[in-house]
């Protein structure tokens, strides 16, 4: 075992042989959008973005499905499976099968296995001090999500949400393991700052995060304003309390920073002399902070 649970890493590493490790993960979830077919690419790619986040390539997924027998139709269920599908093939992987239940509310994700090379892994423990910290898509899901199924999101919001959702982070990992980087993680539940806090503690390292380059999804200002709140958000804050310094943070900064992601992009820590190339490459990549030397493992919001 090369990666366990120790350091709350994205997936399991488990060594082949010298040239070969597997990637091991599982994710499902209840739906966070209408669309039974928009769902399943959503799972999909939240689950395969873990292997990703450790510089690895999918190879086989197992869906896992929990379905209300008899309330809905079965064409739901064949559409998320076929949104899922349809992702799955995009990534190069392929559905070996699955496992479905009896269940009063629908979920669905899958258990994903990839391929890496054990000497070119990422993790969230390797972060150093000077490296340059990249985020590679907006934050805000867990808001606008909450917007959408309270009827309170608009129709190109809830379309721009659905698209950073179903979009890969296939090339922000191939990127970075090209350039040679040894730490990234994918954000998702955790929220930025508690992604953050697993590299800050992981590492052994001091994060400085700017605030005013944290790219957001559209809508999320006003549709946090008209009141979407998620419990995840309460959750996560909690979590990072005693990991943050919050400088002059705003309200709305700390929900957003503690936004619960689905299918969230990677944070990618890298040299600074990589770190232009990499913006150039990975559309939607965005300089957030740094890592510095100095002070005790934590985060500081400026």
């Amino acid at each position: 075992m090369l990666v366990g649970h120790e350091t709350f890493d994205d997936a399991g590493i488990f060594r082949l042989s010298d040239h070969v490790a597997l990637v091991q993960t599982v994710d499902f979830f209840a739906p966070i959008v209408d669309d039974p077919y928009d769902f399943g690419r959503v799972a999909a790619a939240n689950a395969l973005s873990d292997v990703y986040a450790m510089g690895g390539e999918p190879l086989t997924v197992m869906n896992i499905a929990a379905f209300p027998s008899g309330k809905l139709p079965i064409e739901v269920l064949s559409e998320i499976f076929r949104g899922s599908q349809d992702v799955v093939h995009a990534a190069g992987a392929v559905v070996v099968g699955g496992h479905t239940v009896a269940d009063d509310e629908v979920k669905f994700g899958l258990s994903v296995t990839g391929r890496v090379d054990p000497d070119r892994l990422l993790t969230n423990a390797a972060a150093l001090p000077g490296d340059v910290l990249v985020l590679t898509k907006a934050l805000g899901t867990g808001i606008l999500a909450t917007a959408a199924k309270n009827e309170k999101l608009g129709a190109a919001e809830l379309q721009a949400l659905v698209a950073s959702m179903t979009t890969l982070n296939a090339v922000a990992s191939r990127v970075a393991v090209a350039l040679d980087c040894r730490c990234a993680t994918d954000v998702t539940g955790f929220g930025l700052l508690g992604h953050l806090s697993h590299i800050a503690r992981a590492s052994k390292v001091r994060i400085r995060v700017d605030r005013g380059a944290i790219p957001q999804l559209p809508g999320v200002r006003d549709a946090w304003l008209a009141g979407a709140r998620t419990g995840g958000a309460e959750r996560n804050l909690e979590f990072v309390l005693d990991m943050v310094s919050w400088g002059e943070a705003s309200d709305f900064d700390r929900a957003l920073l503690t936004d619960p992601q689905t299918s969230g992009g990677l944070l990618v820590a890298l040299r600074p002399e990589r770190s232009a190339e990499y913006l150039s490459r990975v559309p939607g990549a965005t300089v957030i902070g740094e890592v510095v030397a100095g002070g005790a493992a934590g985060v500081v919001v400026a």
